[in-house]
């Protein structure tokens, strides 16, 4: 009897073809996309010159002045920036969740703002506001050596970018908590201080340690901000990439990349499945009064005056990107001009064509993918199922730069000879960007009953039918949230196509990098400028598709 419930899985599997070819299919693009590149840059970390095993770089990674300085410096620079920027995520998601702030929608649209915005944007202010020409430093107060490259611009850039990353973590948190248990610790006479730090903070723990983890992750990956100010201050995403590019020494460079991902995979692998065995669960399924928001003005007013602080910054920094796409010379002459962005719609045009193309190509692909995986992993039983699980979401914890540098390793000799191709690039937006989707699915599926796709499998139709007719169609908001995820990201990526790109398949990032180094900060924000605006009218369409998804579905309930 146990041996045959054990076989049940695979009997399962075996008797639905449809079901074991997904399965199949997506057991090989990830073990071609991501394990195989991953085992790449291990292999050829671990191999001498002559072709045999060898350490040597290894042991020269861990003895090595420069490349322990360059490890600390990312470990200080990811553990500084999540700290700020988890402090500023929990005090905005708790103004906008406990408290009855005024201008509530205001403030969470500034907090989206970082998230949709394109690479460069926050560095390319840092420069216009705080360099030798800058807006702050020389203009109003007169000083004109000030160095703008080093940590302190890192920490404030990464900072204000990844906030947003920890208020989205915390505001799920907070708004899941028994308002019960906070009432009635009101009720027995103790203070809002009083609740807030023996109940509210307590519980909200284990989102505090996610939303760190999690900026500690895009910190340390982080690419575009170290690139353009990190000055002597290096960092390994940053040197990975000279070390290949500048000094031509590909095993170097991978073993920058393995040291760059040991801390990312740690913290990814304590924050997904450490934290998920942590129960801190107030939400019992029993009916409660509504929550009571905050409305002491020595709470709400001081709230309210950080949040708008925090939101002033935001608007000056993106706001001088805008200026400054205007103007010809910023700090010299700042005389009227759209020179930038005629040079943007002549010699940039390309790159953005080649960019938009990319990631439309990319984007549908990377949301069925998504949805396909949490639907497997969720609602069916076969053999691997959790391997999928943990494989397909490894990708949120591996950076840029390592995969940049894994795929040139894989994809660079025969019988994979994809390097500089558009299919490749195309591929590394997919697998990079489908663990949003897969985790938003995951999370939409779990509270959907399994008995709506029972009623369609015992009216007779099949896996394949019941996911695309039924399933997608209540999974349209988990599924708009990967498509937008996975088109901005493609739009935006850096460190990962860095390597990949080709003079036929040249990207907007990269010519906007190619700007930073040239010192064209103008025609940069240009760039950036227009990207944004492109990324806006997509997001918008595809909000229009996938209402448009849902609509047949939704009629026919009717």
């Amino acid at each position: 009897m146990i041996k045959q419930n054990r076989a049940t899985p695979l009997t399962h599997i075996l008797r639905d073809p449809v079901l074991l070819f997904f399965v199949l299919l997506v057991f090989a693009g990830l073990s071609l996309f991501i394990l195989f590149p991953l085992y790449k840059i291990l292999a050829y970390s671990v191999t001498g010159e002559n072709g045999g095993f060898s350490m040597a770089a290894a042991i020269e990674a861990i003895t090595s002045p420069t490349y322990l300085r360059t490890f600390r410096n990312s470990l200080v620079l990811g553990l500084v920036t999540a700290c700020i920027a988890t402090t500023i995520g929990y005090i905005f998601a708790y103004a906008l969740t406990r408290t009855a702030l005024p201008f509530k929608g205001f403030f969470k649209a500034i907090a989206t703002i970082p998230v949709i915005s394109p690479p460069f944007v926050l560095s390319l202010s840092m420069i216009f506001l705080f360099g030798r020409n800058g807006l702050i430093t020389r203009k109003l107060l007169g000083i004109d050596n000030f160095n703008v490259y080093g940590m302190h611009s890192l920490v404030v850039v990464q900072s204000i970018s990844f906030f947003p990353i920890a208020y989205l973590t915390l505001t799920g948190i907070l708004e899941k908590l028994n308002p019960a248990v906070e009432d009635a610790a009101l009720n027995l006479g103790a203070s809002r201080a009083r609740i807030f730090r023996t109940v509210t903070l307590p519980l909200s723990l284990p989102g505090i340690v996610s939303a760190l983890l999690l900026v500690f992750i895009q910190s340390m990956e982080d690419f575009s901000n170290p690139a353009v100010i990190s000055g002597n201050f290096s960092t390994l995403a940053v040197e990975a990439y000279r070390t290949i590019t500048g000094m031509y020494d590909m095993r170097g460079g991978a073993m920058m990349a393995l040291l760059l991902l040991a801390p990312t995979l740690m913290a990814f692998i304590l924050q997904k499945y450490w934290l998920s065995g942590k129960s801190f669960v107030t939400v019992t399924g029993k009916p409660t009064s509504g929550r009571q928001l905050n409305t002491d003005p020595k709470v709400v007013w001081p709230l309210f005056g950080f949040c708008a602080a925090i939101a002033f910054i935001v608007i000056l920094f993106y706001g001088t990107v805008l200026v400054g796409a205007f103007v010809k010379i910023w700090g010299i002459n700042f005389s009227f001009t759209l020179a930038h962005f005629k040079y943007v719609m002549t010699l940039g045009w390309e790159p953005l064509k080649n960019s938009a193309t990319l990631a439309l190509f990319a984007t549908p692909l990377t949301g069925m993918l998504g949805m396909i995986i949490a639907f497997l992993v969720v609602r069916k039983e076969f053999p691997g199922r959790r391997l999928m699980e943990f494989v397909s979401m490894l990708t949120f914890a591996v950076p840029g730069t390592v995969v940049g540098i894994g795929y040139i390793l894989a994809f660079n000799e025969k019988p994979f000879l994809l390097t500089g191709t558009a299919f490749l690039i195309v591929m590394a937006f997919t697998f990079r960007n489908m663990p949003v989707g897969i985790e938003a699915g995951t999370s939409t599926l779990l509270q959907i009953d399994k008995s709506i796709e029972e009623a369609s499998s015992i009216l007779g139709a099949s896996s394949s039918t019941t996911f695309r007719r039924i399933t997608l169609p209540m999974l349209r908001q988990a599924f708009f949230s990967g498509l937008v995820y996975s088109f901005v990201r493609s739009m935006t990526a850096v460190s990962a196509v860095i390597f990949l790109i080709s003079p036929r398949w040249n990207l907007s990032t990269i010519s906007i990098f190619s700007l930073f180094e040239s010192s064209k900060y103008s025609a940069a924000a240009a760039f950036i400028v227009v990207m944004i605006v492109i990324i806006i009218i997509a997001i918008g369409i595809l909000d229009r598709l996938v209402k448009l998804l849902g609509a047949p579905a939704i009629r026919q309930q009717e």
